[in-house]
């Protein structure tokens, strides 16, 4: 696949897959033995599918922005703003109803039009700080 089809076929991903909620399209996007950087994410199209789950619950109106793109041959790595409502349990925590936006990238290896591999960096302090599980630090 060309680099353009590849950064569209990321597009895709996250619409369908987590902005729309479309678990169906998990099988579409993630290769069944993909693997990633991750340790909660598990290995594997049903770990990322457990992973989902647990997002989608905690955060049923989540959303990703992909705010840009780069792709070289088969990687694809996207920068994204995500945001989303805390009205679900997640990481054992009560909902908050909380308002969340994190920052994060993804640089995702692609073969055969899947996912196989994929290394995420997004600010997880951040996140725990917003839904109240660690303290924000006073300004300096």
């Amino acid at each position: 696949m060309s680099t353009e089809a590849n950064k569209a076929l990321i597009r895709e991903f996250f619409e369908l897959v987590w902005n729309q909620g479309d678990e169906a399209a998990i099988d579409r996007f993630i290769a069944e033995d993909a693997g990633g950087n991750d340790p909660d994410f598990g290995s594997g199209r049903e770990g990322f599918r457990r992973q989902w789950r647990q997002w989608r619950a905690g955060f049923p109106d989540l959303r990703f922005e992909v705010e840009e793109m780069i792709a070289e041959g088969d990687t694809v790595v996207a920068r994204w703003t995500l945001t989303g409502t805390h009205p679900g349990p997640f990481l054992g925590l009560a909902p908050t109803g909380r308002a969340i936006r994190i920052g994060g990238m993804s640089m995702d290896h692609l073969r055969d039009g899947q996912l196989v591999s994929g290394f995420d960096g997004w600010d997880n302090l951040g996140l725990r700080q917003q839904l109240g599980l660690i303290p924000e630090e006073p300004p300096l």
